[in-house]
């Protein structure tokens, strides 16, 4: 990395803000970035040098505002947000040639910030995967280790930051597909509370699972872009009507962690973690009790019928968002279909990729009339005990830890056969999207093992973003200091 891409976004907002380098270096820069690093981790689906260069020569021509808080700084955005006039593909060939006319919530609070949108990041096709490989047109590797994945679903977004490319991307996460992709890669990844960032003009998968939210090098950084696009939006019926915080500033009042309660689930350490995994959470908790934390074993009983009750869930909930997609109104239609009903076959059958048509049958099936009953609503139930065991640990502690994922990135192809145990690498992540809770991967080290990347867990109740980010803050300076990428020069 340059000096200037190695820098925080906190860091190069500062130099722009003193007029040390301009929007355009600043750019010019990601973009050298992005053509000596793309050939190797295929990061992005889209990217326009030009277009970038575009906005940023025209805020260095305005003139930087009060309120343009992110003025200067380029971010990536994954494919499933709706960005003006760019491709939004989902990485699906299904839309392949969809180009939104109009902005997402976030991608309007970003640009009114004064934020460059350099590209669009890849991900797993419809945000259904753990690894990026079911994207329809690449296979982003992990900047650590290009034999490895970098994680998924938004594992272009991670890569992309890991990788230097830009100072921040967003992401989104359905059942951990923020977090786990920064925890393979070694940056911070936030999933705010369900419905503390509006949905507006994000494609959906799981509309009661699904949140936007920051990738990241620092929790600092995560906080300057969560102040930028949380918020509360009439357009998404879901969204929180109450008042974001100022998460940015409220980071400075945290110097240690005296008074906050770690609650430690023993679930999360059982049978099937690494020891590397373990290790390194262990140390990183062992170092927050040195900061004043008081660390308080807690238990939560359901976590084993989480796997279960989300995919029953989220595969229902996909079958219904995905069946506009039929040829008619969106992207690809089969050019060789004689007759309507060919028409919608043939499109959908060619349109979809594997991972994605296995959840659509496997979601049409537990809404079927005959099973309703048997596996809906019975996994509606269960989500209600899951977030109750939060509810409960909550009036014992403060914040909740554990791993991110029970192993650091795997090789690609290592888990494309068996689709059941790329579903386990969401285990610890999933159960909080069925809760509706906030969640954060912060880097703790590398493996002793693997020598890659490993993350920590912290997990809030509702709206607590402020207090998360508070102790990620603190507790990162007393982590081991991330080096560039060894995967990548």
């Amino acid at each position: 990395m340059s000096d200037l891409t190695s820098l925080t976004l906190t860091q190069v907002r500062d130099k722009l803000a003193a007029k040390d380098v301009s929007a355009t270096e600043t750019t010019t820069t990601c973009i050298d970035r992005i053509a000596a690093t793309e050939p190797s981790i295929k990061a992005l689906l889209h990217y326009d040098p030009q277009n970038a260069l575009d906005q940023a020569k025209a805020l260095d021509a305005a003139g930087r505002k009060p309120e343009q808080t992110l003025f200067g700084v380029p971010l990536v955005i994954k494919d499933a947000i709706c960005v003006k006039d760019a491709p939004t593909t989902c990485a699906s060939k299904i839309l392949e040639r969809f180009v939104p006319f109009y902005d997402a919530f976030v991608i309007e609070r970003l640009k009114s910030r004064g934020a460059v949108i350099l590209g669009k990041a890849n991900m797993d096709e419809f945000a259904m995967g753990s690894s990026t490989e079911n994207s329809a047109f690449a296979v982003t590797r992990n900047p650590w280790d290009l034999e490895r994945v970098p994680g998924g679903s938004s594992g272009g977004s991670a890569a992309s930051v890991a990788a230097g490319q830009c100072f921040a991307a967003l992401g989104t996460d359905t059942g951990g597909s923020i977090r786990q992709p920064a925890s393979f890669c070694g940056v911070v990844g936030l999933k705010p509370t369900y419905g503390r960032v509006s949905r507006y003009g994000l494609v959906a998968y799981g509309s009661s699972l699904d949140q936007i939210g920051p990738l990241t090098r620092t929790p600092a950084d995560a906080a300057a872009v969560l102040t930028a696009i949380a918020g509360h939006d009439p357009r998404d019926s879901t969204c929180s009507p109450s008042e974001s915080s100022d998460y940015e500033s409220e980071l400075a009042k945290a110097t240690d962690l005296k008074g906050v309660r770690l609650g430690v689930p023993e679930e999360y350490w059982g049978e099937g973690v690494d020891d590397e995994v373990r290790s390194a959470c262990q140390s990183a908790i062992d170092s927050a009790a040195e900061l004043g934390a008081e660390i308080v074993p807690v238990s939560m009983p359901h976590t084993k019928y989480a796997v279960a009750t989300y995919y029953v869930l989220a595969m229902a909930e996909a079958s219904s968002n995905l069946a506009r997609f039929d040829g008619v109104r969106y992207g690809y239609r089969d050019p060789n279909a004689e007759e309507l009903i060919d028409m919608y076959e043939t499109s959908r059958t060619t349109g979809f990729g594997d991972e994605v048509k296995r959840r659509i049958m496997l979601g049409t099936y537990v809404l079927s009339a005959g099973y309703y009953d048997a596996y809906y609503r019975k996994a509606a139930r269960v989500r209600r005990l899951i977030r109750q065991d939060y509810l409960d640990a909550f009036e014992r502690c403060d914040i909740l830890v554990g791993p991110v994922s029970p192993f650091t990135a795997f090789k690609v192809d290592e888990k494309t056969a068996d689709p059941l145990q790329m579903y386990l690498s969401d285990i610890f992540t999933l159960s909080l999207n069925l809760a509706g809770l906030p969640g954060l991967s912060l880097p703790v080290g590398l493996g002793s093992v693997s020598s890659m990347p490993i993350g920590l867990q912290m997990i809030g109740p509702a709206f607590s973003e402020s207090s998360l980010l508070c102790s990620a803050h603190v507790l990162a300076k007393a982590m081991p200091t991330m080096t560039n990428p060894s995967g990548l020069v």
